[in-house]
């Protein structure tokens, strides 16, 4: 009874971190006049007091000591902080410029661009299906791409851009709110930095725009942190099965307040793009829980075939492949 509990509030803190970050589009604009440079400079500087916080309440702090005694390690926080900047102030621009569409798009196909980068940069083999998967997404991008008159370089951006974080998140091997601490530190004094020559020059809208305007700034901390420490819950209590498949709900809230919401256009050809891209993202869900069952039924399999043979069953679970790994191979 207890580890349905348990599944039950994972899957809830799964769909509440994705449905925020589906749902992050209608908070942007509500900071306008500040430009998305301005903003990505306040989610910074408010993320790690947001962050330092919780680490402060929850006393975690043993591994900053470790962290600092290894320069790789750092050297991967700084790419990983600098890689995030991008993905984030693009998203913003895009968002307070009419491209929440497009923007969600990236999201959409961040899964195919993982898959290919795991090809290119791992060495890792991919399945059949996969293989089909990533061509149907490729062909997508070329109709996209007739379709804008140009590729269509703010999913592009988003998406690569992602891909890589999570490489080098997965390298660099943190806790969720570890990481972001680490990261926003890192950005931290750049950000603030900008944030005093903003104010300087007099173009600064934090008080300009007055206590409301600040409040909404300052709270751009809590947008950030907050989805993060949900995702963190989910991710310990819920197979990554299922997180593949939550994860298709922000973008999904995201291209629907785009066309519902924000009102933007969706000639024939874009249709045609988007179809392609769930097409390829239908066949990778279908596969990786095919493939999931099998990993499964096979742990079965064996550690019955050890149970019968006098064995100890942990020794034969512990050989078979883990059921929660990810698809690629």
């Amino acid at each position: 009874m207890k580890g349905k509990n348990e599944q039950r509030a994972g899957l809830l803190y799964g769909i509440g971190a994705y449905g925020m970050w589906g749902l992050v589009p209608l908070f942007w604009p509500l900071l306008e006049p500040s430009g998305a440079v301005e903003i990505l400079a306040h989610r910074m500087v408010w993320s790690l007091g947001v962050v330092g916080i919780a680490l402060l309440f929850l006393r975690r702090w043993a591994w900053i000591g470790e962290l600092i005694r290894q320069p790789r390690r750092l050297g991967l926080i700084a790419l990983a902080a600098t890689v995030i900047s991008v993905n984030w102030g693009l998203y913003i621009w895009s968002v307070n410029n009419g491209h929440v569409v497009e923007a969600s798009l990236g999201y959409f196909i961040n899964p195919l661009v993982t898959i290919a980068m795991g090809v290119l940069l791992l060495g890792e083999r991919l399945r059949p299906v996969q293989w089909t998967a990533v061509a149907t997404g490729f062909a997508a991008v070329l109709v996209l791409a007739i379709g804008y008159g140009q590729p269509p370089w703010i999913s592009l951006v988003l998406a690569f851009s992602f891909a890589t974080y999570g490489l080098v998140k997965k390298k660099v091997n943190m806790g969720g709110l570890e990481s972001l601490a680490a990261e926003t530190a890192v950005l931290f004094v750049p950000a603030l930095g900008f944030l005093l020559w903003l104010g300087a020059s007099g173009d600064a809208t934090f008080l300009a725009g007055g206590a409301g305007h600040g409040a909404l700034l300052a709270a751009t901390g809590l947008v950030t942190a907050i989805p993060l420490v949900c995702f963190g819950a989910a991710a310990i209590r819920v197979p990554l099965s299922v997180l593949g498949l939550l994860q298709y709900l922000a973008p999904v809230f995201q291209f629907a307040l785009g066309i519902l919401y924000f009102h933007e256009e969706m000639p024939p050809e874009r249709w045609a793009g988007f179809a392609l891209v769930w097409v390829a993202l239908m066949l990778l869900t279908w596969d990786a829980l095919r493939t999931a069952r099998r990993t499964r039924a096979e742990a079965l399999r064996l550690a019955v075939r050890a149970a019968e043979a006098g064995a100890p069953v942990g020794t034969a679970s512990a050989s078979a492949p883990d059921a929660d790994t990810p698809a690629i191979k």
